[in-house]
């Protein structure tokens, strides 16, 4: 019997998900692709305000200047199943990560942390949220994201196990 590869998974969470978790996703998509692997990526948010909405207009604008489509996706609110079928679910501040661990049950398989701790120097440090500021603050969500998720990528699908 020959072992099928394990596809690694990666959920990222923040308040709504209209703006810093799907970029975050926008961006690991990215890398998975730079790398052509095959990896279940996915965004949501802590709360169901814009369940089904797409991402805020000016998140939009910052993924295609980066040369990626936002306008497919669709807000959700993490849900418990969640925490079994991602292997990491990553939230975008301190605030995201202490809801994400209220909710996770005992023994899922999840791996939850906070995006910027992946990031060498930036342990603690939350990706700021633009939404009630001017849109050049959806540049520096873009640069936070894009750097979170590189360094996932280099640390979880660089040849390296799928395990903490």
């Amino acid at each position: 019997m020959t072992d099928t590869p394990h596809t690694p998974s990666f959920l990222f969470v923040c308040t709504g998900n209209i703006c810093r978790s799907p970029l975050a996703e926008l961006a690991m998509r990215r890398e998975a692709e730079t790398r052509g692997l095959m990896v279940e990526i996915d965004s949501a948010g802590t709360g169901n305000w814009h369940e089904g909405d797409r991402p805020d207009p000016r998140a939009r604008a910052t993924a295609r200047r980066h040369g990626l489509n936002a306008d497919v996706l669709r807000a959700r609110q993490v849900r418990q199943d969640d925490f079994e079928r991602f292997d990491h679910i990553i939230a975008l501040d301190r605030s995201h990560l202490a809801a994400l661990k209220t909710l996770q049950p005992a023994g899922s398989k999840a791996h939850v942390t906070l995006l910027l701790d992946h990031v060498a120097g930036q342990k603690g440090r939350d990706v700021i949220d633009p939404y009630y500021g001017p849109e050049d603050g959806f540049e520096t969500t873009w640069r936070d994201v894009e750097r979170g998720c590189k360094a996932l990528a280099a640390r979880y699908l660089d040849g390296s196990t799928i395990t903490e």
